[in-house]
């Protein structure tokens, strides 16, 4: 288990990535801003239940999923890459669609309408700092959806590997597949095509 001190240095270095963040706003907010660090397995979030919290990876990995006519899909990964977990429902505190849940040890930024209005008022930069990593994640996330839809399956896997690298050493192949919506067997053979190309 990680130490405050530990805690508080990693996210002192994740706010000390925002140029607009002075020393002495981040040490405030360093001492204000809730954290985390749930256990491999821990739901976050299940459907229908309206999000009494929004979440930031600074280590780890959370997994997005629904049940579509009793199967399991995955729908999204968050790592340190792309931290920032879906704040859809919790904006507008309606039911969620989809559950959350940690696929590792996890170290999260998590915060709560009562503490953003709070920092908020307290440090309007923080306003502008949220309002770019939302667009920023709404960008990323519909130029990949974008990719998903016109893309054959094995250009769809390529594609994968070439944005979230370090994943496939991290979620298991069935999890993967579903996120690319093909079948484990589907994978496995285009996995073994890439690795021995025919001639």
């Amino acid at each position: 288990m990680e130490d405050a001190t530990s805690i508080e240095q990693k996210l002192t270095q994740f706010l000390a990535s925002f140029p607009a963040l002075d020393a002495q706003t981040i040490a405030v907010l360093v001492k204000n801003i809730p954290v985390i660090t749930p256990k491999k397995g821990t739901l976050l979030l299940k459907e229908g239940e309206v999000p009494k919290a929004c979440y930031y990876v600074l280590e780890g990995l959370v997994r997005q999923y629904q049940f579509v006519d009793g199967t399991e899909r995955t729908t999204a990964f968050y790592t340190e890459r792309n931290g920032s977990v879906t704040a859809a429902h919790y904006s507008d505190q309606t039911a969620a669609t989809f559950n959350l849940i940690c696929a590792e040890d996890c170290l999260l930024i998590a915060g709560n309408l009562e503490i953003d209005a709070a920092h908020y008022a307290e440090f309007p930069i923080l306003v502008e700092i949220t309002k770019r990593m939302i667009e920023t994640d709404l960008n990323e996330t519909q130029q990949t959806l974008t990719n998903f839809i016109l893309s054959p399956p094995k250009e769809r896997y390529v594609q994968f590997l070439k944005a979230q690298p370090d994943l496939i050493n991290r979620v298991p192949l069935h999890q993967i597949a579903s996120y690319l919506g093909l079948t484990p067997e589907s994978l496995s053979r285009i996995r073994k095509r890439l690795v021995t190309p025919s001639n």
